[in-house]
C-alpha cells in the first residue's frame, strides 16, 4: 500500500489490468477513479491517478448515503468527492465497496471556484459541486446603456445550492468580439449614469435569481481606462456588499499584461483586492479561442505573476485559475496571434489515441501535448494529472 498519491504514465503496451497488477489495485476501483471510459485501449503518455483507501464500506441492505456518512463521522459531500461516480446514481446496492477515506495528507482549508455554462452536462456538473464551493454561471450580459439580458439558468442555480454550492453570476461586456467589449467596458466607466443603471439592475438580477454573488469579467483594459476601473469596481463593490453579496473580479492575462512583467502604477492591484471578496487569476481562458492559452506560458511566468500579486494582495483572496480545457493549434504556432480550438481532456486523450500520437510533457509550461497531420500539422496542448498537480502546488 502506498502513502501518498502516484501519477502513472501509461508506457507501450501496457494495459489496466497490467497498471492495477503493478500498483495492488482492484481494475473496477482503477476504472473509476480515472473515468475511464474505453478499458482496452489506453493511449500512450496518458496519466492514471493512482490513490490508495485508507477506509473502505461494503454496502448493506437498507445502506442510505446519509446514514453510512453519519456511522463514519463523515459527510455525504466526502463521500461523493471519494466516490464520484455517485453522484450520477439514484441508487447505492448492496456488496458495493465504496471508499470512506483515502490514505493522503490533508494540508489545508480551500476555497474553490468553477466556471459552467447554464447548458453544462448535468452528470458533469454533479461529479464536480462537491469539490466546490462557489460555481461562476456564464455569462449575463450588460450592455453600454446599463441594461443586463437575462438568461435561463433557474436549474444549475437549484443544483448548486441543493449541493450546497454558493452560486456566482458571472457579468460580462454584450459584443460579438473582443474589440467590442473593450469598447462596451470603455463606454460604462466614462458614463456614471450607466454606470448606476448597471448596478441597479444588477441588484435587482441578483436578488430575484438567488445568487451569493457577483463575477465581473472584463476583457483588456485600455490604459487610459486603468483608473476609471478601479472607481468603478470601488463603486459596485460598496452597493453589492451592502445589499448583501460578495464580488469577484476575474483577472484573465489580459485584462491588465499581467504577463509582460511591466508594473504599471495606475492599476491599483493592491486596491482592487481591498475592494473585492476574491481575485480569481487566468481562470477562463478556454472561452477564447485565439491569443495566449495558458498552456503555452511558462509555468514559472504564472508562478512569478502570482508571487507579485501575493505580495501586495491576502492570498485568501486570490483564487489561482485552472483550465480543463486544451487546445488545437495548426502549425506553425504563432504566438498571441493564433486561433486555435478548444478540446476536452477525453477528447484530446480519445484524438491522441486515434490519429497514434503519444503523448508528451513539456516541463516548461507543464503541459501535455502531441502533434498529428490531417491535411495540416497541428499540435494539441492541454492539463493532464501532472499539470494539474503542478497548478495546485502553488498554493501557499
Amino acid at each position: 500500500m502506498g502513502d501518498a498519491m502516484i501519477i502513472h504514465v501509461v508506457k507501450q503496451g501496457e494495459t489496466v489490468r497490467s497498471i492495477a497488477e503493478l500498483y495492488g489495485k482492484p481494475v473496477e476501483r482503477l476504472i473509476l477513479e480515472n473515468g475511464i471510459t474505453d478499458a482496452d485501449n489506453l493511449t500512450i503518455g496518458e496519466t492514471l491517478v493512482i490513490l490508495y483507501p485508507e477506509l473502505e464500506y461494503t454496502i448493506k441492505d437498507g445502506d442510505t448515503l446519509e446514514a453510512i456518512a453519519r456511522n463514519h463521522n463523515t459527510t455525504i459531500m466526502e463521500l461523493l468527492r471519494n466516490n464520484p461516480y455517485l453522484s450520477n446514481r439514484v441508487y447505492i446496492y448492496p456488496s458495493e465497496v465504496i471508499v470512506i477515506k483515502y490514505d493522503d495528507e490533508r494540508i489545508r482549508m480551500i476555497s474553490t471556484n468553477g466556471f459552467a455554462y447554464p447548458f453544462v452536462n448535468i452528470d458533469i456538473l454533479k461529479k464536480t459541486l462537491p469539490f466546490l464551493t462557489y460555481l461562476t454561471v456564464y455569462t449575463y450580459y450588460y450592455t453600454s446603456q446599463g441594461e443586463i439580458f437575462n438568461i435561463n439558468d433557474d436549474e444549475i442555480i437549484r443544483i448548486a445550492k441543493t449541493y450546497g454550492v454558493a452560486p456566482i453570476m458571472m457579468l460580462s461586456g454584450y459584443s460579438n468580439n473582443q474589440e467590442e467589449e473593450i469598447e462596451v467596458t470603455h463606454n460604462i466607466l466614462i458614463n456614471e449614469d450607466a454606470q448606476n443603471i448597471l448596478i441597479n439592475n444588477l441588484i435587482i438580477m441578483l436578488l430575484s435569481k438567488g445568487y451569493y454573488g457577483l463575477n465581473f469579467k472584463t476583457p483588456y483594459i485600455r490604459p487610459e481606462d486603468r483608473l476609471l476601473y478601479t472607481e468603478f469596481i470601488e463603486k459596485l463593490s460598496t452597493r453589492l456588499h451592502s445589499a448583501g453579496f460578495v464580488i469577484f473580479v476575474t483577472l484573465t492575462m489580459s485584462v491588465f499584461e499581467l504577463l509582460s512583467n511591466i508594473k504599471y502604477v495606475e492599476l491599483q492591484y493592491d486596491r482592487l483586492g481591498q475592494l473585492v471578496d476574491k481575485l480569481p487569476i487566468m481562470s477562463y481562458e478556454f472561452v477564447f479561442t485565439f491569443g495566449i492559452s495558458p498552456s503555452v506560458v511558462a509555468f514559472e511566468t504564472i508562478n512569478n505573476v502570482l508571487v507579485y500579486l501575493t505580495e501586495i494582495i491576502p492570498a485568501e483572496k486570490i483564487v489561482t485559475g485552472l483550465t480543463t480545457i486544451g487546445h488545437i493549434f495548426k502549425l506553425p504556432y504563432l504566438g498571441d496571434g493564433a486561433r486555435g480550438q478548444s478540446i476536452s481532456y477525453d477528447s484530446a486523450i480519445t484524438l491522441a489515441r486515434e490519429v497514434g500520437a503519444e503523448i508528451l510533457y513539456d516541463d516548461v509550461t507543464k503541459a501535455s501535448y502531441f502533434q498529428y497531420i490531417s491535411q495540416y500539422e497541428y499540435i494539441v496542448r492541454f492539463r493532464d494529472a501532472r499539470g494539474v498537480d503542478a497548478v495546485l502546488s502553488l498554493i501557499p
